[in-house]
């Protein structure tokens, strides 16, 4: 598909064109040095391979991708968009937002209390040991809960060390290597696994499998949800209610996840801009929405399930209130409420994704 920018526009908008189109056209230039299809050469497609084995594999399925795309919006419009901003492609942890937005909507409709212990509400599905016990949904919204046990076979140790781009913490140690554990709230780790578990927990506050919940509640409601899917790892199913239901992760770190558009990402995330709103109806509360821009008490680079910019911790060129959510492979979706923008781009080099930013903040300025 043919870059799209829009032709026509007041002001500013007319000064941003031409920066806009070199910023699309250094993304492009740029590509994730991934393959497009998993299958010509799995061994540097992914994130799976530094897992300590026997964790260092796939369970869940993958798909071919399409190359560099993404949209940007001013003012509630879409002023560019390029690639295949309509194919459904694996978006990583840009998941991990969506179960915030699945937490604040559960939330909203009275089926938890933030702040609450999990194993106050939920027995018997793995929160329920002296350690484990003590932990809130809150805690695992910001990545500090400490949780440790299996999640469908995966050891919360899997993740121990874990280090991701903007993880400004020094190393600790090797990957997968057994640490110890510190009292929930603590300390803060990406953690995939602890993740899933939340995911599962979830799943059995609304005892509907998420996908429906979050097409229904929120990505319909927006116009958007073609070629939408979110799936599981091959064997996380359990009987809820009688019904047998895939709890699903929240990234595609070991396969499956959420496959989405990148226009369907710019509706979420222009929804998030307008305070959970679209076309006068509130889909998420809106202080829900504030408050995962709220730095995380003990890693102030991160919100609920979203990373911040305060001070310019991801880009410094971009501005200090925009917040981001991010997935391996190069997917950025970027919220700047200074601007009134939102911008996605899709299977960019990580390596040059500072350098994307910084062209469009300048066309935004």
């Amino acid at each position: 598909m043919k870059t799209r920018v829009a032709r026509a526009a007041p002001g500013r908008m007319l000064r941003a064109m031409s920066r806009f189109a070199e910023a699309i056209a250094f993304a492009q230039a740029h590509e994730v040095p991934w393959p497009r299809d998993p299958a010509s050469d799995p061994e540097r497609w992914g994130v799976h391979h530094s897992d300590p084995p026997p964790y260092n594999r796939l369970r869940g399925p993958v798909q071919a991708r399409g190359g560099v795309s993404g949209v940007i919006r001013m003012g509630d419009r879409e002023v560019a968009a390029w690639g295949e901003p309509d194919r459904a492609d694996l978006t990583f942890s840009v998941a991990k937002t969506y179960l915030a937005l699945l937490a604040g909507l559960a939330q909203m409709r009275g089926l938890l209390d933030v702040e609450e212990t999990i194993a106050s509400r939920l027995p018997g599905i793995g929160f329920d040991d002296a350690h484990n016990r003590a932990i809130t949904w809150a805690q695992m919204l910001e990545q500090t809960s400490e949780w440790q046990g299996s999640c469908f076979g995966m050891p919360d140790q899997v993740e121990h060390h874990r280090r991701v781009s903007h993880d400004p913490k020094p190393p600790q140690g090797e990957k997968g290597e057994r640490r110890v554990l510190q009292a929930p709230g603590r300390y803060w780790e990406y953690n995939d696994v602890r993740i899933n578990q939340l995911s599962l927990a979830l799943l059995n506050v609304f005892r509907r499998p998420l996908p429906e919940v979050f097409a229904d509640a929120i990505l319909r409601p927006l116009g958007g949800g073609q070629d939408f899917r979110w799936l599981g790892y091959d064997d996380a199913w359990v009987d809820i209610d009688g019904v047998r239901m895939q709890s699903v992760p929240g990234g595609s770190h070991w396969g499956g996840g959420v496959s989405i558009g990148a226009r369907d990402q710019a509706r979420i995330a222009q929804m998030l801009l307008d305070g959970g709103r679209h076309a006068g109806q509130a889909l998420l509360p809106p202080e829900w929405i504030a408050r995962m821009q709220q730095p995380c008490a003990i890693a102030p680079f991160y919100g609920r399930l979203a990373w911040l910019n305060r001070e310019g911790a991801m880009f410094r060129a971009a501005s200090p209130q925009s917040w981001f959510m991010v997935g391996a492979g190069g997917h950025y979706v970027w919220m700047d409420p200074a601007h009134q923008a939102v911008v996605v781009v899709r299977w960019i080099d990580p390596a040059h994704s500072g350098s994307f930013v910084s062209r469009v903040a300048e066309a935004l300025a």
